[in-house]
C-alpha cells in the first residue's frame, strides 16, 4: 500500500458534523469519506486517471508447476 501523507484539515463545526453524518450514512470513516470525495472530484475534473497511483497487482503464487 502506498504511504499516505498526513495533514491537518480545518473545517467549521457544522460542515464537520454534516461530513461525519454523510460518512456514517455510507458506512465509511470520516477520513475515508474525505478521500472518496477528493478522488471523485479529481476524476470528474480529469486530473486523475483510473488506476493512477496504485501499485501494480501482484500475481498470485500457486503450488502448481508451470505449464509447458
Amino acid at each position: 500500500m502506498k504511504e499516505k501523507k498526513p495533514f491537518v484539515l480545518r473545517l467549521d463545526a457544522e460542515k464537520m458534523k454534516a461530513l461525519e453524518k454523510w460518512a456514517a450514512d455510507e458506512f465509511r470513516s470520516t477520513n475515508g469519506q474525505i478521500e472518496y470525495l477528493i478522488d471523485q472530484a479529481l476524476r470528474k475534473s480529469g486530473r486523475w486517471k483510473s488506476g493512477q497511483g496504485k501499485e501494480p497487482e501482484k500475481e498470485e503464487a500457486t503450488d502448481e508447476p508451470p505449464i509447458g
